[in-house]
């Protein structure tokens, strides 16, 4: 996959869980994101921002969940002592479950295969041609 073919498919998924329904809305990113922003604006008349705490895998993982917090214009902190895979966010529950966490694991996912073939191509160029797992041995 070359990059411009996951920004693409980034921004497909963003789409989605926008719910861009028109042409014209499936063709401007930034329409995509302010519905979702008002999504937001309406899930917090509604449902009252509570205090999430989000424990990320990995460091792309963590840039990638927050990058996406700061494109809704939600503030990510974390508190002394905890942890750097450690995320806190207030955001109101049903955005979490609506959209936010459903829209990350699905751009974590696509993100997550590039990183694979990327450093999958750089190995086996760079390194050894063999890539594949190490041999599983029966204990004795």
């Amino acid at each position: 996959m070359r990059e411009q073919d996951l920004l693409d498919k980034l921004r497909k998924i963003e789409r989605l869980h926008a719910g861009a329904t028109t042409p014209g809305e499936k063709e401007a990113a930034a329409d995509a994101i302010a519905r979702i922003k008002r999504r937001l604006a309406e899930a917090a008349k509604v449902d009252r921002p509570v205090e999430y705490k989000f424990t990320l895998a990995d460091g792309w993982s963590r840039k990638l969940f927050i990058a996406l917090l700061r494109r809704y214009s939600l503030q990510p902190y974390r508190r002394a002592r905890q942890r750097r895979n450690t995320v806190m966010v207030k955001v109101p529950r049903s955005f979490v479950e609506e959209t936010l966490w459903p829209e990350f694991l699905e751009l974590s996912e696509v993100l997550q295969q590039y990183l694979d073939e990327v450093t999958e191509r750089v190995i086996s160029q760079g390194i050894h041609a063999d890539v594949t797992e190490e041999d599983l041995l029966e204990d004795e």
